[in-house]
């Protein structure tokens, strides 16, 4: 992969104090490695793990033609056109058993639903469509079915030699049902990646700790281990480092040198005590941040190097809010793709805004948003309040992210705007 110096000499018109959210994502895109490590894990492990490899069908899904319904299976030929039809009813087949015997006209036999269809058979009426039902005969009216109806195909599902399942995809709970529906017990992951993470600040105090005057308690690690944790990550808890050079170099050398990347919050932006923009850059190839966005301006990201080991970095803002906003549209992302997952980017949806929002163009501005819908049937969106960074309650108290894009000016009550729900994100 190219390094994060010779990316940025290629774009044009490129400036740190002014980057486009946009910019910033496809630097990060194209300076990222996915990590080449592979485990192989039974289908109940891996839940939110990252498939390694494509997974073949080795049977057809399903192995028969089999009846979607409890009904009676029998030839579309013997119904008439115009007219009910009697047909004899010869056997009984159960989910699990077959019947091999030859089924001639004027005949059907008695399916329950995925049992296989027996020879000659195409089509199966459903038991509520028929009429005058008995152990010996049953009689069906016309125009209830046409040839094929509930039937399934053998492969319908899968076919066997056929991808069930590609490489990159993080797997989900259907995905698990579909390993177990071939026979397969155990499939290749990628590793788990490991990530560390701490803060920074002299004013930060760990939950436990006398809280001094001048001091807060340190939200962004358990924000970090929540989302860390949603992505399937094993962590690495480096608590919070104080303001001097020397913890700062310690706990940067520890963490490259024991994780695929680092995380940290707070100290990235321009400040007396901001020792840690100088050990990032004193450590490796890291560039300096002024994004075109809100919440979240300042950020740090790159490569460092200790001990013979390298790790990505990510240097988000100190205030709760922004490290969350940074995480998910930056860090998550390329995380994703770390993994060798796929990292589409997540679906926007377009609702409508309950009331107007002042935003300026040239900025990319991410606001803390409640979707509710109408009596009416209608989506609709609201603004949770105050959108300040440190404000950490309105992103608990919201349900989506209201993403006001970077040409985009201000918007007018009624005017649909494009949000992120936080189902699938967090």
């Amino acid at each position: 992969m190219p390094s994060l110096s010779e990316v940025i000499s290629c774009l044009s018109g490129y400036d740190p104090n002014a980057v486009p959210v946009a910019q910033a994502q496809q630097i990060i895109r194209d300076v990222i490695a996915p990590v080449h490590a592979v485990e192989k894990v039974t289908i109940r492990a891996a839940l939110d793990r990252v498939l390694a490899q494509d997974i073949v069908s080795p049977i057809n899904v399903p192995q028969h033609d089999n009846s979607a319904m409890d009904g009676y299976a029998l030839c579309s030929a013997d119904l008439a056109a115009g007219g009910a039809t009697t047909l004899n009813v010869i056997a009984t087949i159960h989910a699990g058993g077959r019947f091999d015997g030859p089924v001639a006209i004027g005949e059907a036999v008695r399916i329950m639903t995925g049992a296989p269809m027996p020879a000659r058979c195409d089509t199966v009426v459903p038991q509520e469509f028929t009429q005058a039902a008995s152990e010996h005969a049953v009689t069906i009216p016309p125009g209830v079915v046409k040839t094929g109806d509930n039937r399934r195909l053998q492969g319908e599902d899968l076919m066997a030699g056929k991808p069930a399942l590609l490489k990159g995809k993080l797997l989900r709970p259907a995905d698990l049902g579909l390993l177990a529906s071939l026979g397969i017990a155990e499939v290749p992951v990628q590793r788990r990646l490991r990530v560390a993470f701490f803060s920074t600040g002299d004013e930060l105090r760990s939950i436990g700790e006398l809280l001094d005057a001048g001091c807060v308690y340190d939200s962004n690690r358990y924000t970090l281990y929540g989302m860390l944790t949603r992505l399937g990550c094993d962590m690495i808890d480096m608590g919070v480092v104080k303001d001097d050079p020397q913890s700062l170099e310690q706990a940067f050398r520890t963490a490259c040198e024991n994780a695929d990347a680092v995380i940290t919050s707070g100290g990235v932006s321009v400040g007396e005590a901001d020792y840690t923009r100088t050990m990032m850059a004193a450590l490796g190839d890291v560039t300096f941040w002024k994004i075109g966005m809100r919440p979240g301006r300042p950020m740090a990201f790159g490569k460092i190097a200790s001990g013979g080991r390298s790790a990505y970095l990510f240097g988000l803002p100190g205030n709760p809010v922004a490290v969350m906003v940074t995480f998910y549209f930056f860090a998550r992302q390329a995380l994703l793709r770390m993994m060798g997952a796929d990292d589409t980017p997540l679906p926007l949806l377009r609702v409508v805004s309950e009331s107007a929002i002042r935003k300026k163009p040239g900025r990319t501005e991410y606001q803390r948003g409640i979707v509710e819908t109408g009596n009416d049937g209608v989506q609709r969106v609201r603004i949770t309040g105050a959108q300040g960074s440190g404000i950490l309650r309105s992103m608990s108290e919201a349900n989506c992210m209201v993403v006001l894009h970077h040409e985009q000016g201000s918007v007018n009550a009624g005017d649909p705007v494009d949000v992120i729900m936080f189902d699938g994100l967090v």
